[in-house]
């Protein structure tokens, strides 16, 4: 059985999809989840806006789950970094709460993805690093620098990839090549 902060989360996170994040109330998200308002005082006891920050900690962290998961097997930094990205982009594009909030609340949203899009680009340099020191880098090139500047890279392409297409493979190869990685690896 999903314990009470699970479907607390989760009730949260539909709720969210459906009316949005202004519009959801802890009475919206009590009925969801099959529980009371005092149960989510006691789980969250800064109420709402704790609520709703968890919510956004969890659906990112359930991507980055999804991500890793995607990843398994891949062996090469080249690799890591074009199958993460289209990956990351196809999820971002296709997730039907995020972009509804984006589109009618981003005033709510995007400082919270801001916070978070800080936690995920740590947990991408440490993931990244791994690889990273596995490959032939340009003498002089600090691993944990590259790994740290190709998780900001890859935060801001997926955000706003500008003139490439991540959705088409070769274009993603072209731009691991000849802007995240040109200059770092021989």
């Amino acid at each position: 059985m999903t314990d009470s902060r699970t479907r607390i989360l989760e009730a949260t996170y539909s709720c969210a999809g459906r009316w949005g994040l202004a519009k959801t109330s802890l009475e919206d998200v009590a009925r969801e989840a099959g529980v009371s308002r005092a149960t989510i005082y006691r789980t969250f006891p800064g109420g709402r806006d704790e609520v709703v920050e968890a919510t956004v900690a969890w659906a990112v962290a359930r991507f980055y789950l999804g991500l890793l998961e995607h990843l398994v097997g891949v062996s090469s930094l080249e690799d890591v970094l074009e199958r993460g990205m289209m990956f990351a982009h196809r999820e971002i594009v296709e997730h039907e709460v995020l972009q509804r909030i984006m589109l009618t609340e981003p005033d709510l949203l995007l400082p919270m993805l801001t916070l978070e899009s800080n936690r995920l680009r740590e947990s991408i340099a440490t993931f990244l690093l791994t690889y990273v020191a596995r490959t032939d880098l340009v003498d002089g090139v600090d691993p944990e620098l590259a790994s740290d500047f190709l998780a900001r890279m890859v935060v801001s392409y997926i955000a706003t990839p500008g003139r490439w297409d991540l959705t088409d493979p070769d274009q993603v190869s072209d731009l691991v090549r000849a802007e995240l990685l040109a200059g770092l690896v021989r």
